[in-house]
């Protein structure tokens, strides 16, 4: 079952520019976005960031808990039904990948993926709770 959250994953990678992000288009819609899904069941947002990673893009690695956090309306979600009368917005648990070398492998879900700078994922991503995050991570890789 649809636990009540979601994650947001950006995918990122050093280049000798600085670092790239990964940007993924939805299959069903037409915009950018970086990996997102729910948690399943009793699964911590941890633990369903990493899943949600290795389905979309078939990459494990290091995982990082971002400060960045947004809500979004249950409205958006099918398994809203099943949270109550009380839920009326979930948390967006944001993370971040280091994908390394690795080769990214999309799921069906996205359609293209690019290896963008700060200021191109910025300007291509649709949801502000991804350019926050993207925001912060791009700050805490400055360290």
């Amino acid at each position: 079952m649809r636990a009540p959250f979601q994650v947001l994953i950006i995918p990122f990678r050093y280049k000798k520019a600085g670092p790239e992000y990964a940007i993924l288009k939805r299959s069903d819609a037409n915009y950018w976005q970086f990996i997102a899904g729910g948690g399943e069941d009793s699964e911590t947002p941890l633990e369903a960031a990493k899943r949600e990673s290795r389905e979309e893009t078939g990459v494990t690695g290091e995982i990082m808990k971002l400060d960045s956090m947004a809500t979004v309306p249950k409205i958006c979600f099918i398994a809203a039904e099943s949270w109550g009368q009380d839920v009326y917005v979930i948390p967006e648990h944001c993370f971040a990948l280091d994908v390394g070398n690795s080769v990214i492998s999309l799921s069906s879900e996205h359609t293209e993926l690019r290896w963008v700078s700060y200021e191109e994922a910025y300007s291509l991503l649709k949801w502000d709770s991804n350019r926050n995050a993207l925001w912060e991570l791009n700050e805490r890789l400055k360290e």
